[in-house]
């Protein structure tokens, strides 16, 4: 299948630092747009860099807010790992096990972690902070402060009140710059929402590029690259990497306290691979779906294969699907078996329990 003149960007594994090149994170003096969607409505640590075009998320103490239980342990025991040197051999053996246990219980909670979904409809008529041209909220703030000062006779004979006013002056400047950020950010998001609302394909791929929202699966070792061409469906291509992602070995911990390694049983690491694939193609569904007005996602997971018959490694898809938005919110998403779920939509994908995945074609459009 030809991709044509598709518009599209790819996010490289491991690459959190999204560049916008286009407008949506070029504004000087305005806040990254991830923080302007939610700032009226919820706090959120993610944000753009004003005046870089440059948004990021640290992968540990992210402004995401993890649902499931995996993924918040994570991030405890990522804490411990961190103080290994310090702990009785029986205690680091315990943290090995139960971070192995984790990996594995993340995997099988990636399509549970979704972002909020964005109502651009209410975003785009969300009203102005302030009335341009009037002194806005942070400066009258600051100007009742600097009415309210009232100097004390200490202060005076010290001469300390002209220091204070000249601090309460410089307040109100700072008030103003913090206003006028406020207004242009307010600007921004209401332009962005209107071009989104009105089926702007380049908008589509400027709000992801800013939001990053699969960007706790680029830690995983994956990557992904968005095709947009109409502007009710989009596609992604999904590279899985499983060989970053599934553990080769099992860990257990014996009666006495050791850690006990051994090979992961080959059925047993084919399916994890399955669910693995399958749950993330459920979670980039479910993120386009929040972020994006459209009716249909299309993503092929693409892998690479050994061909015994050239000895040479090969990369293929996998698994491809056509994820329709109304079936997918019908689905109970804490309940299914995300290889089983497949089913429920138009898909390609052979998977032998003792061989694996196979590659398959694409799905036509």
């Amino acid at each position: 299948m030809g991709f044509g003149f598709r518009k599209s960007f790819k996010i490289a594994p491991g690459v959190r630092v999204n560049v916008g090149k286009r407008g949506i994170g070029v504004s000087a003096g305005t806040k990254g747009l991830r923080y302007s969607v939610h700032s009226s409505g919820r706090s959120q640590v993610t944000a753009g860099i004003p005046g870089t075009g440059i948004s990021y998320t640290n992968s540990l103490s992210s402004g995401r807010k993890y649902k499931t239980s995996a993924y918040q342990r994570r991030n405890e025991l990522a804490r411990q790992q961190r103080e290994i040197e310090k702990m009785q051999e029986l205690d680091r053996n315990r943290l090995e096990v139960e971070m192995f246990e984790n990996r594995l219980q993340m995997i099988h909670s990636i399509h549970k972690e979704c972002d909020e979904i964005v109502n651009w409809e209410e975003i785009q008529k969300r009203q102005a902070p302030f009335k341009q041209g009037t002194v806005g909220p942070k400066e009258k703030i600051a100007n009742n402060e600097l009415d309210n000062y009232k100097p004390s006779f200490f202060s005076k004979i010290l001469k300390q009140d002209e220091k204070k006013k000249k601090e309460l002056l410089n307040k109100i400047e700072e008030a103003k710059k913090e206003d006028l950020e406020d207004y242009k950010s307010w600007e921004r998001m209401v332009h962005v929402a209107q071009k989104i609302v009105n089926k702007d394909i380049d908008t589509y791929l400027e709000v992801i590029e800013e939001f990053a929202p699969l960007d706790d699966l680029t830690e995983f070792g994956s990557g992904f690259e968005f095709f947009v061409e109409e502007s009710n469906f989009i596609e992604i291509e999904f590279d899985v990497h499983t060989e970053h992602v599934v553990p080769k070995e099992m860990k257990v911990l014996t009666k006495t306290g050791k850690l006990s390694t051994k090979g992961m049983p080959k059925g047993r690491y084919f399916d994890i691979e399955q669910d693995y694939v399958c749950s993330c193609v459920l979670r980039i569904a479910r993120d386009m779906f929040a972020l994006l007005p459209v009716e249909y996602v299309y993503v092929h997971a693409l892998n690479e294969q050994l061909n015994t018959a050239t000895g040479y490694q090969e990369k293929g898809t996998i698994l491809s699907v056509k994820i329709d938005k109304n079936k997918l919110n019908s689905l109970q998403l804490d309940s299914i078996d995300c290889s089983d779920s497949m089913v429920n939509f138009e898909h390609n994908m052979k998977f032998k329990k003792t061989k694996g995945f196979e590659f398959v074609s694409k799905l036509e459009r």
